[in-house]
């Protein structure tokens, strides 16, 4: 057979494959009911109906620790010059809602890329200070915070994120977030002894906070940083959206991102419901 006939019955074989998948897709999108047309359900795993987004977006106005901006992103192409756009950026990895891998406070642990995946789908326990929070910036999640929540919601299960929401992600596009008062910053976070705690009686693989820091603001130390990441455990920082899943059920999918040698980066978390 000649290479023209070749190449036009694979594209005959091709072209009549892909008329028989949009038949299916098209027969498939849409379930008769009493006669009229409905769309079918989006596919979902087992157990789970609801999608919340956990992340902030970021941007060059996005509160950092330090105070100084930690994204810069500048456009390299547009549409109507080049057919196209793309954006170069420059970007702090401890900024926006972010990865605190164990190699960000010990000198050789685990860098973000090494984090095993099987540790980025996890159960997600909510312990809500919120009100506390409210009436003291300086709260922390104590041991016996982690207490009342077991009683409640029983045993943590293994590999779970154990989540801080103090209401503090709603401060995020102003001063208060930062709450720095000119000498000490003034938000919530987990006690060293809460998150030795996890440490020793469960097997929670990671600590997430609606604030900047594992610590409460005016941590002079990092003692929650230096005792839980040097573990091989990780955190998450500046979560969104704590205030819309529940205490226990949910599971939180954390896209981490992969480059190596990387002490952190910025994350795509959502929260299967």
């Amino acid at each position: 057979m000649c290479d023209i006939c070749v190449i036009n019955a694979v594209k005959n074989q091709m072209l009549s494959r892909r008329s028989f998948f949009k038949d299916a897709v098209r027969t498939g999108a849409t379930l008769a009911v009493g006669g009229a047309a409905v769309a079918a359900p989006v596919a979902m795993a087992a157990g789970h109906d609801r999608i919340e987004d956990m992340t902030h977006t970021l941007s060059a106005d996005f509160p950092t620790y330090f105070g100084e901006p930690g994204f810069e992103m500048e456009q390299k192409f547009n549409f109507a010059e080049h057919a196209f756009n793309l954006f170069e950026y420059r970007l702090n990895e401890h900024t926006g809602t972010h990865i605190d891998a164990p190699l960000h406070f010990s000198a050789d642990g685990m860098s973000v890329d090494e984090i095993p995946v099987s540790k980025l789908v996890a159960p997600l326990c909510v312990i809500d200070i919120a009100a506390r929070a409210a009436d003291d910036p300086d709260a922390q999640v104590t041991p016996d915070d982690i207490k009342a929540w077991i009683a409640a919601h029983g045993d943590i299960p293994a590999h779970a994120c154990v989540a801080m929401y103090s209401g503090w992600a709603e401060k995020v596009d102003g001063e208060g977030y930062r709450n720095f008062d000119g000498d000490k910053q003034h938000y919530p976070g987990f006690h060293v002894e809460a998150a030795k705690m996890l440490m020793e009686e469960t097997d929670a693989a990671s600590i997430a906070v609606d604030t900047l820091s594992l610590d409460h603001g005016i941590s002079g130390d990092f003692a929650t940083h230096y005792a839980w990441l040097p573990s091989g455990r990780f955190g998450i920082e500046n979560v969104a959206n704590l205030d819309k899943v529940p205490a226990s059920g949910a599971t939180l999918v954390i896209g981490a991102p992969k480059h190596k040698g990387g002490t952190g980066g910025p994350a795509r978390l959502f929260a299967m419901l």
